[in-house]
């Protein structure tokens, strides 16, 4: 990676142009609505219902202006890095000695998902903890996400992320650190993991890659597991066979045709909202409706990141990007990194740790009995508690 002459980190603030908020209303007043069949609930995508008095809320209800006060608390930059603006916020813990930690989003995600946890990991003494479970934060937009903007070329899929944000904690005068994510974020957070040993002291995941079954497991795979393996790799395969037939056309699109998805997504406010909050409500550990498991205005705040930023397209171009790559159909390759996995059970997969550990060095396995894909946003702090006790696992494995 070549390093721009400018590797400068400029301050940032989110500063909405009023006129934006304006269109945003107008195009919300000037909704048109499609017709829907009637009893079908979610199972035909997101019921109109729903989503009129949620649309509702968003343009007379909701605060942009309290979110953007909200978000401008944490310290933000912009950076150039291989061509591409990454936007970032970096919270340094009170605790000196604090371990410098990585933290990555996801699809359709931002960093809003660490509303919830950047305040337990940074200041663990103001909110109860131990001090020495301190962390300096660092969460950047993915290129291409939110407030990092579109990409300009092709290419970004997540091992060039990988390399981007390893410059980036270099820039930040960061020589070891840890990672962690999920979704997108579980790819990056590895692949750092993977590549760069000599700076990566752990890599802490919410989503493990590639760890479920995707084939019916055969008699002779049963029969070496326990019982309680043998059912959970049963009902991983149950979940991805479920996932494939009812939930991953969203994927099979961002894939393929993302620039064609993008003129609907980037024109219409209500048709982004519908886009990520169907996800919101697949993905959590929700009922009824996504605010079962996560804030209202979390959410939508999530939402405008994309809107006011156009970045529905550039966003799904990972996908593509991923797909057309010349490792897609690789099996990983193997990680060295002590990785620990927070197994959350309404996730879009079931891991199992049985494979996990083909590739990759599990020091820790944690299965929660709640929670699902954005656990920083639904039950942060059970995610928060397995963050700081990796990382004091890892502590106490070095002192000896």
């Amino acid at each position: 990676m070549t390093t721009p002459a400018d590797a400068s980190l400029r301050p940032f603030r989110v500063d909405v142009p009023q006129h934006d908020l304006d269109d945003l209303h107008e195009r919300l007043d000037r909704t048109r609505w499609p017709d829907e069949l009637p009893g079908v609930g979610w199972e035909y995508g997101v019921p109109r219902d729903y989503l009129m008095e949620l649309a509702g809320y968003w343009r007379h209800e909701y605060d942009w202006r309290a979110a953007e006060a909200k978000l401008n608390e944490w310290p933000q930059f912009v950076t150039t890095i291989d061509g591409a603006d990454v936007h970032l916020a970096h919270v340094r813990s009170p605790e000196p000695d604090a371990t410098p930690l990585l933290v990555t989003h996801g699809w359709p995600g931002s960093i809003v998902e660490f509303t919830r946890i950047a305040g337990p990991l940074t200041d663990p003494r103001a909110h109860g903890g131990d001090p020495s479970d301190a962390f300096h934060l660092v969460m950047p937009s993915i290129p291409g996400f939110g407030l990092s903007w579109p990409t300009r070329e092709t290419g970004w899929e997540f091992r060039r992320v990988a390399a981007a944000f390893a410059e980036l904690m270099r820039r930040l005068g960061y020589q070891r650190y840890g990672v962690q994510g999920g979704d997108w974020g579980s790819l990056i957070s590895r692949e750092l993991g993977r590549t760069r040993t000599d700076q990566v002291i752990g890599v802490h995941l919410n989503l493990l890659p590639r760890s479920a079954a995707t084939e019916e497991p055969d008699a002779e795979l049963l029969s070496s597991l326990s019982p309680a393996e043998r059912e959970r790799t049963l009902a991983s395969w149950r979940r991805t066979r479920q996932w494939e037939r009812d939930s991953g056309g969203y994927a099979a699109i961002q894939s393929t045709r993302p620039q064609t998805l993008a003129y609907g997504l980037t024109d219409s406010p209500v048709g982004q909202l519908a886009w990520i909050a169907e996800k919101f409500k697949e993905w959590t550990d929700s009922s009824a409706r996504p605010e079962d498991a996560v804030d209202r205005d979390h959410l939508l705040t999530n939402v405008m990141l994309y809107w006011l930023t156009g970045t529905a397209g550039s966003s799904a171009r990972i996908y593509y990007e991923r797909a057309h790559s010349d490792y897609f159909d690789s099996p990983p390759e193997p990680s060295a990194a002590p990785t620990a996995v927070a197994v959350f059970p309404r996730d879009n997969f079931i891991p199992l740790r049985h494979i996990a550990e083909q590739t990759n060095n599990i020091v820790r396995w944690t299965e929660f009995d709640r929670g699902g894909h954005f656990a920083a946003m639904e039950a942060p702090e059970l995610l928060v508690g397995d963050v700081r006790a990796f990382f004091r696992q890892l502590r106490a494995e070095t002192s000896d």
